[in-house]
């Protein structure tokens, strides 16, 4: 419950919810936080939002996946870096091929997929550094975007090269690998 203050500045910050198609939140604080607990209490089925904590428990966004799909073996990832100060870091490389590895390896999915907008190259930069690849333009609630995917055999091929890199990562900014179930990202100083 005490990353729900944070979420709540970044859901309702401008720019954050123009990076996330989004409008920002408007509600007051009090009706967040029970919208929040309620969350935690009782997660939508097939999805599971983590938080992503550098080194020191700072929380600086969250990554997740959702829409779950246990007969096709798929989902959609998501990913916010709410703390301007950790953009273009890292942060987000670290936190999707931390949640890509979790999704492959111990979901055991044969296919994660994610919308970024159009005009946002920055994440797309990043998502195809993680193993995303473009498959097609979409447009969905007024906005453009591009599907991109990683499949299994693509991800088997070049997982142990992106975990190095990430390794490699942690290890310059003196990172810890975070192990418990609650934290799928790494910690990162």
């Amino acid at each position: 419950m005490e990353d729900a203050e944070n979420d709540y500045i970044w859901r309702s910050d401008p720019e954050i919810a123009r990076l996330d198609a989004a409008y920002p939140l408007t509600m007051k604080y009090e009706r967040y936080l029970k919208l929040f607990q309620d969350q935690v209490r009782w997660p939508t089925p097939g999805s599971h939002h983590f938080a992503i904590e550098v080194a020191g428990g700072k929380f600086i966004g969250n990554c997740m996946y959702y829409d779950l799909d246990s007969l096709s073996k798929e989902a959609e990832l998501g990913i916010v870096i709410g703390d301007r100060d950790y953009w273009s870091g890292g942060y987000g490389y670290d936190a999707v091929v931390t949640l890509l590895h979790h999704m492959f390896d111990d979901l055991r999915l044969k296919r994660v997929y994610l919308h970024t907008l159009e005009w946002n190259h920055r994440a797309q930069k990043s998502f195809e550094r993680s193993g995303f690849n473009p498959v097609r333009n979409v447009r969905r609630m007024s906005h453009d975007f591009i599907l991109m995917e990683v499949l299994r055999d693509d991800w088997d091929e070049t997982s142990s090269d992106r975990l190095a890199l990430r390794q490699q990562y942690l290890d310059q900014r003196g990172g810890i690998e975070v192990g418990d179930d609650d934290a799928v990202a790494a910690a990162v100083v």
